[in-house]
């Protein structure tokens, strides 16, 4: 479900309809999830709002919010929402931020376009490009799990990966390799994952 800031007037599916259109879109990782690091999407909306930020919506209880800010320091502004988070929930999720253009070009780019299914695709999106030793990492646990009859493929392209999991990514081996320690999408791998389908909802959000 959308969900739009309380100031904001409202269509039919919760877009705000006299708002300006959301220039940016902020991930976190790892909330609501089996019952821990719990964060209130109506929290959310209020924290980013509180940074001065306008056009503030929510998508789903992950931790999507699209969001209108002049600033392009994609950096710093998922630094100031980290610390805000923590700030008033005690919480500390990584965020990565992205354009509308950061956006529309990781869609753009998608090397699976014939993924049968938007669940079966995912794209882990990072504050900085991975560097050769990474994408080298990501290519070794993908052979290893093609040596354990995994069909599942990984592409690093620019700051994002792009998985797809034909068999759905609870059973994939490559999901597995990739969550280890250290890999592209551990804890300290620096990424978050969305499915296809959640990205191309935050693509209409920034474009209604």
């Amino acid at each position: 479900m959308l969900f739009a800031a309380p100031n904001a007037a409202l269509t039919v599916g919760g877009v705000c309809e006299d708002a300006r259109v959301p220039t940016h879109v902020a991930l976190l990782r790892g909330i609501n999830v089996g019952g821990q690091s719990r964060v209130a999407m109506s929290d959310l909306r209020e924290i980013v709002a509180s940074l001065g930020h306008d056009d503030v919506a929510t998508y789903i209880q992950s931790g999507n919010v699209v969001f209108s800010s002049p600033s392009a320091d994609v950096t710093r502004l998922a630094d100031d929402l980290e610390e805000a988070i923590s700030g008033r929930l005690g919480l500390r999720p990584a965020v990565v931020v992205l354009t509308r253009d950061d956006l529309a070009e990781a869609i753009a780019a998608n090397p699976y376009p014939d993924a049968a299914s938007p669940k079966m695709l995912h794209a882990v999106f990072r504050r900085d490009e991975m560097n050769d030793e990474q994408v080298a990492a990501v290519a070794a646990a993908q052979q290893r799990a093609r040596d354990k009859g995994s069909a599942d493929e990984a592409t690093v392209i620019g700051r994002t990966l792009y998985l797809h999991t034909p068999g759905g990514l609870g059973r994939s081996e490559l999901a597995a390799q990739l969550t280890r320690a250290s890999q592209a999408m551990s804890p300290r791998g620096g990424g978050t994952a969305r499915n296809w389908a959640t990205v191309t909802k935050l693509m209409s959000m920034l474009d209604a």
